[in-house]
């Protein structure tokens, strides 16, 4: 299971490693020099003891490959981590900080598990978190709309402790009251406001467009990773994130030919093919 920062904390060393790898490598069939990286990653203040970690963990959690050309190391994406900055990518390019397409529906997660599963209990919530759920009450989780939570489920085993269905509320229960009970709408809504005063300043202490793209996307994937998703009629008319996404979007552009062409000249690439991988 690939294991994001936990919802409460900022961005860390692997957030950070996630997004590189998810601009640089993601849809290409190329394995990067650990050399680049840490030139790269000294430039937003992240030290090559930590880079270096990092990439080792990675791999040995079977999120990297490993390749060597002569005396240099180049890590590559497996397959597994592919896929979850994939999901990364959809939910900035795709998904939206908005939902403006709720069909009014809401999906349902209902499990209980023992103290001697505390651990896979600890996963189940973190992994729901991430989907979009909210704690209604104890042991049940909602999400707006149709949620498939299939792999969630599978990869922890836990089928036969987990129900899921979809369900519209009925009277007496609303939908603005689902959303009160089970998301913090307060703290989500702090998060956007957090990423506008540090962003829409026209200010950086960042070196270059290499590095103010990172720690962009960074900043922006902490935030949309941890936002439900919540149904935008429910939400007040002022939410943030609507200006947040517009900020990000027009930063983003802003920054790409810049942060490409420094990409170009800083990171040493190589095709792992040609290599076979190294433990």
């Amino acid at each position: 299971m690939v294991h994001l920062d936990e919802p409460n904390s900022g961005p860390r060393p692997k957030s950070v490693m996630l997004t590189f790898l998810g601009i640089h490598l993601l849809d290409r069939a190329s394995a990067v020099y650990s050399g680049s990286v840490i030139d790269v990653f000294g430039r937003v203040g992240v030290s090559a003891e930590a880079v270096r970690s990092t990439l080792s963990r990675m791999a040995g959690d079977g999120l990297l490959t490993r390749h060597r050309q002569g005396r240099k190391v180049y890590f590559g994406l497996s397959e597994r981590l592919a896929a979850v900055l994939a999901d990364g990518r959809r939910r900035i390019w795709e998904t939206g900080a908005v939902n403006r397409s709720w069909d009014g529906g809401w999906t349902l997660v209902g499990f209980s598990l023992p103290d001697t599963r505390r651990g896979d209990r600890h996963d189940l919530r973190r992994q729901l978190t991430w989907a979009g759920f909210g704690l209604l009450q104890n042991g049940l989780w909602v999400a707006s709309g149709v949620r498939d939570v299939t792999s969630i489920v599978e990869r922890l085993g836990l089928a036969g402790h987990v129900t899921v269905f979809t369900a519209d509320p009925a009277k007496p229960t609303e939908a603005a009251e689902l959303v009160r009970k089970a998301f913090d709408t307060e703290t989500i809504a702090l998060r956007y406001q957090d990423f506008l005063a540090k962003w829409d300043t026209g200010r950086s202490a960042l070196p270059d467009d290499l590095t103010r793209q990172l720690m962009l996307h960074t900043d922006w994937l902490h935030v949309v990773r941890r936002d439900p998703h919540l149904p935008a009629e429910h939400l007040p008319a002022d939410w943030p994130a609507i200006r947040a996404e517009q900020l990000f979007r027009k930063l983003d552009e802003d920054l790409r030919d810049g942060a490409e062409e420094l990409a170009r000249e800083t990171l040493e690439l190589m095709t792992p093919g040609a290599t076979a991988p190294v433990g």
